[in-house]
């Protein structure tokens, strides 16, 4: 009874909620706005009842079994057919995880990962057909049950987005139910979980906390169909994707074990470890101007050690199966998914499909210029390309650049700032302070770089949202896809531009001591004693680790005390004591608890996507200066999916079930990004490592013996620039010290030039980074070649099922009997809209060429002397019924 109207039958699929008006203008207008927006939806065919409280009101809202009908032919919804006599002939096949990697990998675990059977039981197979109520032979739609709940949520969500709220339905800010919540003429508006949460409560929702968002069920598999039961089909593909990607990244976990203890086995016994250990009387000339000392190069010892364990000749090969394992993680994922796509019927749902934004057709209202959509076969308003696409696209795009031109500014300002502390602590004399080398100096660059970040991402949020607005985009798919992509590209130069500079550009063009290259009059930063390459390893260990630590944190955190805050403020939530068996009784309904929640919006899942996405790319990208990152992304992962599967269950509203194929925009970000960490790789081993120079000694020498004393340059101190050398120095008698770099030495007729060897050196280099790239691409367009987006065995199952749906529908069509459309409801009873009745051809043409929405269904009401003229005039005609369908053309 917690979820239905007083009359305890019609249940309350959408709830709107208020705040009790006082005597003020602006309530007055809300309250004006609210009266004509619920009698406009009382005019589709919903049914509203309204539930006074103290400080808040809800308004319950049922969609009757005739307007579900009506919405989800226009919505094009796939539904489950009855079953057909040979389709159990079908051949099947289970589409889960562990018929790929579990079987191969975790055969052993089986019994500890097969989910619980007994809970989540397997639905029933059934073929699938978009629903019509001209084919009431394809349905049982006189089952209480065909509609299910998310069908109901999708369908009153899709009429509340497209009501007006105002006397002019074409103004743009009178139409549909964000903007009158963001007008606060209604505090929110959601869907109503299935229950709550108790020992005793048996709803699904319970069953998914507790077998599901558990921790202790972490290596349970994930029940796929029932998560797309509760939530729809845009959360469970998120959740499907996560566990395939979480799967992937066992096999790039055990590679990156195998190269980490490969270096922590040979450590010990490196080459160029030793020599630098046995270097006692090279003296390195100073890494900074007057403050600082020279000193010697076996002090560099442990860390070249370390640094053994990440740069070894295990890389080259690392970086190469991590190349090719991403295109097989995106093949497969292809593969596993048109699986699900079938099973859930999105296989042929295309954006096409979904029905235009109330927003872009306010867009176009004055719009004379038409375009037919193949798909529906309907002409729709559409914008003219040079004269409003374009330039909004064209300024759209330019504002975007300019803020991803400003981040990547003030990553070059951080780096300034870096530069100058450097200079700074040479004046002060604070070279040799623990506190400044630990703490003081890498917390200051951090916390400028998270405030720079965090301001700049504040502000970039809503011009992105700005920019999209202008843009002309039809459906509310396209506009996601358009704001995710220009918020992703903010949040890559925000994360990722550090980083680069340290892979990339840091260290390799200080110049020599004799003549520093400076910036701003600075000296540029030089590669720490362990090199470059162990740098970037602590960053991107201190990144993925911290970070996700921390999120881990945040995951369940936040989301409790967000929704502690909105109960304390609401007033609601205070629970009673005093049953005989000491349980606590909520005093207040399903509506009522359900407003303590977060509100689910669509930058909800974008979040989870984002995070993930930024995860890939530190695994694909960089992974060759951190081989560990495959691993601690597979850990972490293990847990994200309970701990937001948890907080979707526990925190959240009840998501608004939305249709999509696939990730959309973000597969196509995860093959671009692949794309460039094959680049990225090939830099880094080039530049970043001695795996180059060591090859090219030596296949010249024949040993690598000597190459540490091959890469130092001999400088005279006596050609130090003014104010760079040693003000005062525990060295006596220095007149030569090492630098690293391939330059001619002091006194030599083209002393401190570049020789011939770092020329041969660079040309080496450049060709490794073009021969590396072609050839894992190669290897990538045979591997993607080579597996086929949909199994052999699918193909024949989708043949086979549309040969039998096709075949019953003709069987079907010979017998030409009338029929009944309308199906029965019991809780619908005394419902004043009649489809109790064959479909009109001429009102779905009038339906689907309107490109806006569909009729009203008072519209929909014929008296029956309009009815037996129409069905005269069709029965005369001599052009089939089922061509009417196509009179959009």
């Amino acid at each position: 009874t917690w979820r239905y109207f007083q009359d305890k039958k019609r249940v309350a699929d959408y709830v709107l909620a208020f705040n009790s008006p006082t005597v003020t203008g602006t309530d007055e207008i809300a309250h004006s706005k609210r009266t004509l927006f619920q009698q406009n939806l009382e005019q589709e065919g919903l049914q509203i009842e309204t539930e006074d409280c103290q400080r808040i009101h809800f308004v319950k809202i049922h969609v009757p079994v005739p307007v579900l009908a009506q919405y989800c032919e226009f919505m094009k919804i796939k539904m489950p057919m009855r079953k057909l006599a040979n389709q159990d002939k079908i051949m099947m096949r289970d589409f889960s995880i562990q018929s790929k990697v579990g079987r191969m990998l975790c055969w052993p675990l089986r019994s500890f990962t097969r989910i619980d059977q007994d809970a989540f039981t397997s639905p029933e197979y059934r073929l699938l057909y978009e629903y019509s109520r001209n084919k009431p032979y394809l349905f049982d739609d006189h089952d209480p049950n065909f509609f299910t709940p998310n069908i109901r949520i999708a369908v009153v969500n899709f009429i509340l987005n497209r009501t007006s709220c105002g006397e002019n339905p074409e103004e743009k800010k009178d139409i549909g139910i964000r903007r009158l919540v963001e007008d606060r003429v209604y505090v929110d508006a959601y869907p109503l979980h299935d229950g709550c949460i108790g020992r005793k409560s048996r709803c699904q929702r319970m069953l998914l906390l507790q077998e599901w968002a558990s921790i202790s069920k972490c290596i349970k598999q994930q029940p796929l169909d029932h998560i797309k039961e509760y939530f729809g089909v845009n959360i469970a593909m998120y959740f499907a994707w996560l566990d395939f990607y979480t799967h992937m990244l066992i096999p790039t976990a055990i590679a990156g074990l195998i190269a980490f203890f490969y270096g922590l086995l040979t450590y010990a016994n490196n080459r160029i470890s030793l020599e630098i250990c046995n270097h006692n009387s090279t003296i390195m000339c100073p890494q900074c101007d007057e403050r600082c000392d020279y000193w010697y190069l076996n002090s560099t010892c442990n860390i070249s050690k370390l640094a053994h364990i990440f740069d070894n000749d295990m890389t080259i090969f690392f970086s190469i199966f991590m190349s090719i394992w991403a295109t097989i993680y995106l093949e497969m994922w292809k593969r596993y998914s048109s699986k699900i796509q079938h099973r859930w019927g999105i296989t042929e749902y295309s954006s096409k499909v979904e029905p235009p934004r109330p927003q872009y057709l306010a867009q176009l209202r004055d719009s004379k210029k038409k375009t037919f959509n193949i798909v529906t076969g309907t002409q729709e308003p559409s914008p003219s390309f040079w004269t409003k696409k374009l330039p909004c696209f064209v300024c759209s795009y330019s504002v975007i650049f300019l803020f991803i031109l400003v981040t990547i500014a003030a990553a070059f300002g951080i780096i300034v700032y870096r530069m100058s502390l450097n200079t700074s602590r040479n004046i002060f004399g604070v070279r040799d302070s623990p506190l400044w080398e630990v703490i003081i100096f890498p917390a200051t660059t951090a916390i400028m770089n998270l405030l720079v970040s965090t301001i700049l991402a504040y502000i970039y949020k809503y011009v992105a949202v700005y920019m999209t607005n202008v843009e002309y985009r039809r459906t509310q798919t396209e506009y996601n896809e358009s704001l995710n992509l220009k918020i992703y590209l903010f949040e890559f130069a925000n994360y990722y531009s550090s980083i680069f500079y340290i892979a990339l550009v840091k260290g390799k063009s200080p110049g020599y001591p004799g003549k520093h290259i400076r910036i701003l009059g600075l000296r540029q930063e030089e590669c720490s004693p362990g090199g470059c390459l162990m740098e970037l390893c602590i960053q991107l260990a201190i990144i993925m680790i911290g970070k996700q630590a921390i999120a881990a944190v945040k995951e369940i955190l936040i989301p409790f005390l967000l929704q502690k805050f909105k109960e304390l403020r609401s007033g609601f939530g205070t629970d009673e004591e005093g049953s005989d068996n000491d349980e606590q009784l909520i005093p207040y309904n399903q509506w009522a608890k359900d407003f303590n929640l977060i509100s689910w919006n669509d930058r909800s899942l974008f979040k989870e996507y984002l995070k993930m996405v930024i995860q890939y790319g530190f695994v694909t990208i960089f992974v060759v200066a951190f081989p560990l990152g495959p691993l601690f992304a597979l850990l972490n992962n293990v847990m994200e999916t309970r701990l937001d599967a948890k907080k979707f269950l526990l925190y959240y509203k009840r998501a608004v079930p939305q249709r999509v194929r696939d990730l959309g925009i973000w597969y196509n970000i995860m093959h671009v990004v692949g794309k460039l960490a094959v680049i990225t790789s090939a830099c880094i081993i080039s530049f970043s490592s001695n795996f180059i120079p060591r090859l090219m000694y030596k296949l010249e020498v024949g040993t690598d013996r000597g190459f540490v004393n091959h890469t130092l340059s001999y400088f005279n101190v006596s050609y130090f620039e003014p104010y760079v050398a040693p003000r005062t120095s525990k060295f006596t008698d220095v007149t030569i010290c090492r630098y690293s770099d391939y330059r001619s030495p002091s006194g030599h007729e083209q002393q401190h030039e570049l020789t011939s060897i770092y020329w041969q050196i660079l040309a080496v280099r450049l060709a490794f980074i073009v021969i590396y790239q072609n050839l894992v691409s190669f290897m990538q367009i045979v591997l993607a070649w080579a597996i086929p987006d949909v199994p052999e065995w699918l193909r024949d199952q989708i043949k086979q099922e549309r040969y039998l749906t096709n075949e019953h529908i003709i069987e079907q069509g010979k017998l030409a009997k009338p029929f009944n459309a309308t199906p029965a409801s019991n809780s619908d009873e005394g419902n004043e809209i009649d489809l109790n009745r064959r479909s009109i051809p001429s009102t779905k043409c009038e339906v689907m060429t309107s490109a806006r929405e569909p009729p009203k269904a008072s519209k929909m009401l014929k008296n029956k002397a309009s009815e037996e003229k129409i069905d005269t005039l069709l029965s005369k005609s001599q052009i089939p019924i089922i061509d009417l369908a196509h009179c959009g053309k």
